[in-house]
């Protein structure tokens, strides 16, 4: 366990870091809007099991799985056959819009290969019962290389009974970021999924975590984030137009909902030079 930065420059930054193995009873079940880190885990050998909405999913050597901030988790070994799991949780301010605009939303994959995965999360683990909090920029550094090559070899696990709907849903998530600025109109999305609005929804919450809205609006936010630097003559009213919003003052309430700051405040932070 690390202590948490209350402050941090960093991109990336590791909660905490471990193994698990010859554990058979290793089970892990936390309601949803609890954890506040990323999770990712690797198995590097025997099985285990993932749970996601009522399915049973079996996991094996050269699988791994993400979750989200907020997001339930539940997960345990096989009895049989105990998996040697390592794992991450880790944290970062801008982490959910890059992994979202990856395509990195799903919590179940598989591994082209493991190997440089394994040796970093065994760095990282060694650098924390080292040295702890001392050399905060070398921990940043290994909880990027993790997530990179995590990325880097991780391919969707097959899976049945209903993925097949989910990955519609993955499939448009290009689309739906590239038009987020226009009018949001659920209907149109549903019918592209052929699926009703309803059962859209569902599936959305299920691939991504998150409703379609606030998806959009996260969308929205980062292109309103880049103009504000790109175009900083620009009035803010413009702006919000710009990223889907014909009301300014809501435009400002939800920026600073997910930012914290004003667009002006931001503006002032970033496209002035003052943060570099």
């Amino acid at each position: 366990m690390l202590p948490k930065l209350q402050q941090s420059d960093f991109f990336i930054f590791p909660e905490s870091v471990g193994w698990y193995k010859d554990s058979p009873n290793h089970e892990v079940d936390r309601p949803e809007g609890l954890w506040t880190t990323y999770s990712l885990h690797v198995i590097m050998a025997g099985k285990g099991y993932v749970e996601l909405e009522g399915e049973v999913h079996t996991l094996q050597k050269g699988d791994a799985f993400l979750f989200f901030p907020y997001q339930k988790q539940f997960y345990y070994s096989s009895k049989d056959e105990p998996w040697d799991v390592r794992w991450v949780h880790f944290y970062g301010d801008h982490l959910r819009e890059f992994l979202v605009a990856k395509g990195f939303l799903r919590n179940l994959w598989t591994l082209k290969r493991s190997a440089e995965l394994e040796q970093s999360l065994l760095e990282l683990l060694e650098e924390a019962e080292l040295h702890q909090i001392l050399r905060p920029t070398q921990l940043s550094t290994l909880n990027y290389r993790i997530l990179s090559e995590f990325m880097s070899y991780a391919a969707p696990l097959a899976v049945n009974r209903g993925m097949e709907s989910v990955e519609r849903i993955v499939t448009l998530l290009p689309a739906m970021q590239q038009k987020a600025c226009e009018p949001f109109v659920l209907e149109e999305w549903a019918e592209l999924a052929g699926v009703s609005t309803y059962y859209f929804c569902k599936l959305f919450r299920k691939a991504t975590s998150m409703t379609p809205l606030s998806f959009i609006t996260l969308c929205r936010m980062q292109y309103a984030k880049q103009r504000l630097i790109e175009k900083e003559n620009w009035p803010i009213k413009d702006i919000a137009q710009e990223a889907g919003y014909t009301s300014p003052s809501y435009f400002n309430q939800r920026f600073h909902e997910h930012e914290g700051m004003t667009p002006s405040e931001f503006r002032t932070l970033y496209a002035k030079g003052l943060y570099s």
